[in-house]
């Protein structure tokens, strides 16, 4: 046993209140690519739990614990926090169960209908939060979004997907031309509509619990656009909808945030939206499957790239952006390179 492992069965048996002859058994379910490792536990006679144990390198990993607080206090659904240890990165949480919103995606639509709406009421409630109001004070948040995170997010999306994945390289009136139409992109994003966003809201992080949905991995929860995670979510790399599908999706979204938006705005700015989201989606994947050797993200790059050309075609004004993503497509599809 590792003096790691005995530090961490200390803290459960702390956290949990075990006397020393309960047995404990702590199995390792994987390593995520924010730098934090989970583990459930089971204890005879209780509930299973989850431990995770993070990296404080990556800034918003320790903002995890003060935002499942303030998510739980306002009626958002994630899992309850048992103990923190802030000195040794621990963090034991409620067990939310193994079937999140994927393992829905090849059911009939309506069941999938029904739990995304679900899902979709959860992020509507959760961005209709007065930013205002926020605690600022009490709960840290990463860097709200504007034009320094929009430019990292395109830049990421260049060096490690474009350029890294793909092998596509610009010429230089091509790379001056598509770096001033993401950043109108930005600028448009930017002073849209403010809100608390998710940041990662796709069917992964969201687990299904009695039918019902619960939000995970909201850590780089921060000060965003909604269209967003709308774009998170509705253009997920990891399922498929039909346009009709995510259309029917996005009215139920309008009758809450169109207020200010007729129909045909309101879709504009989401597909903009999802481009934005699309390009950093993308950039993790290359990132995370060339660079951190995670091979698994590379299977949903095809996805995602026809989803970027849907996006950037249906949002009318980016059209240097679908034709570099027409471009890495076709370098996907015909040599497959890396992937």
């Amino acid at each position: 046993m590792t003096v790691e492992e005995k530090d961490y069965r200390s803290f459960i048996g702390r956290m949990l209140g075990l006397r020393g002859n309960e047995a404990v058994s702590v199995t390792l379910l994987f390593r995520g690519g924010s730098d934090r490792t989970f583990y459930r536990v089971h204890v005879p006679g209780r509930n299973s739990c989850i431990f995770m144990h993070y990296s404080p390198g990556r800034e918003e990993n320790n903002y995890y614990v003060d935002i499942a607080g303030f998510l739980s206090n306002i009626g958002v659904r994630v899992p309850a926090i048992v103990g923190h240890d802030r000195d040794r990165y621990f963090v034991l949480m409620e067990d939310l169960g193994d079937v999140d919103l994927f393992s829905f995606r090849q059911a009939p639509w309506s069941r999938r209908e029904d739990l995304y709406r679900k899902t979709l009421s959860l992020a509507l409630q959760l961005h209709s939060f007065p930013l205002k109001a926020f605690p600022f004070q009490a709960v840290p948040l990463a860097e709200a979004f504007g034009p320094s995170l929009y430019r990292w997010e395109r830049d990421y999306f260049r060096e490690n997907f474009v350029k890294g994945l793909c092998g596509v390289k610009l010429d230089p009136g091509e790379g001056e031309g598509l770096e001033r139409e993401l950043a109108a992109l930005a600028e448009g994003l930017a002073g849209g509509n403010r809100c608390l966003v998710h940041r990662d809201l796709q069917s992964k992080n969201v687990m299904v619990v009695g039918g019902e949905p619960a939000l995970i991995d909201f850590q780089g929860m921060r000060a965003g656009n909604p269209f967003y995670d709308l774009g998170s979510l509705l253009y997920d790399p990891y399922v498929v909808f039909t346009h009709e599908e995510r259309l029917s999706l996005l009215r139920f979204c309008h009758r809450y945030l169109g207020r200010s938006l007729d129909w045909p705005d309101f879709q504009k700015a989401f597909f903009r939206a999802s481009a934005q989201r699309l390009m950093q989606a993308l950039g993790a994947y290359g990132f995370l499957g060339l660079k951190r050797g995670l091979r698994g993200f590379l299977e949903h790059v095809p996805r995602g790239l026809e989803n970027l050309i849907d996006a950037s075609t249906r949002a009318g004004d980016l059209p240097r952006l679908r034709d570099t993503a027409v471009r890495c497509r076709e370098v996907v599809s015909s040599s497959k390179p890396k992937i």
